[in-house]
């Protein structure tokens, strides 16, 4: 999986050490990585209309889809991002009887 952020002309480096800081606190800077692309494709494939905007990509699956574009979310909502996007989908959790790790047990 891959995390791009899209950039042109807005100072990005505070969304890039906040989505840093999530992974790494989450475990996942070592099997997620960070791409920076500003190219005027991109933009055009996903309709990026104000930047910065986050992307998330998985190549195995030929998926790519814009996550958030003109906003720098707080570090917490970016961590509960990757916690669906990683954890969510594979199957539901309850705090009272919890198999993976989820939001709710943390």
């Amino acid at each position: 999986m891959k995390v791009i952020l899209f950039w042109k002309w807005t100072e990005y480096n505070k969304l890039k050490e906040l989505v840093n800081n999530s992974l790494v606190d989450l475990w996942l800077n070592e099997f997620i990585e960070i791409a920076e692309d500003n190219s005027e494709e991109l933009k055009k494939e996903l309709d990026i209309k104000k930047e910065p905007a986050l992307i998330i990509e998985e190549e195995s699956i030929e998926f790519k889809d814009m996550i958030f574009e003109w906003i720098i979310p707080e570090e917490e909502e970016i961590k509960s991002m990757f916690v669906s996007i990683i954890w969510g989908a594979e199957q539901s959790c309850s705090p009272l009887k919890c198999s993976s790790w989820c939001s709710s047990c943390w």
